[in-house]
């Protein structure tokens, strides 16, 4: 029986020892991925100690489930991350977006996991309205890009 992973709280920065419980993986398998799989990189601060963003934590457990649940190899996890970040590119370059893109929680308590994760098709900003008004392409595409300069401005 596959066991549930706590939600992830709404930080800016997680311990080591934090990931491992929300991932259920322990510290010395983390320092080992990171030598494994380049798209991990704590920010290290003081005396070495790693800390993790959120989209870390994501990947984490996209590892984990790649390794201990399908069944993959290191390398073969490896290359499904490779496979799937350039299948993110390329929808990108076409003007799709995904929930991971934007990395915006289904609520406040729970961040979407890999597989409730799902592509939003071309005609999606068709189906959103605010105020009764139904949003053009451009102005979609307008509302993508400000919330793309929020998360780097909050990633500085």
């Amino acid at each position: 029986m596959e066991k549930l992973l706590p939600p992830i709280p709404a930080k800016r920065y997680f311990t080591i020892g934090e990931v491992g419980e929300l991932c259920d993986v322990k510290p010395h398998v983390l320092r080992y991925w990171e030598q494994e799989f380049t798209q991990l990189r704590p920010v290290k601060r003081r005396g070495n100690r790693r800390y993790y963003q959120h989209h870390e934590v994501l990947m984490i457990r996209r590892i984990s489930d790649l390794l201990y649940s399908q069944g993959f190899t290191i390398s073969g996890a490896r290359n499904q991350l490779q496979e799937l970040l350039q299948s993110q590119k390329e929808d990108r370059k076409n003007g799709q977006t995904t929930v991971d893109d934007l990395e915006i929680p289904a609520n406040e308590e729970h961040c979407p996991e890999p597989n409730e994760m799902r592509p939003l098709g071309a005609d999606f900003s068709r189906q959103i309205s605010f105020q009764g008004s139904q949003m053009s392409d451009s102005e979609w595409g307008s509302l993508r890009r400000e919330l793309f300069e929020i998360r780097e401005l909050l990633a500085l």
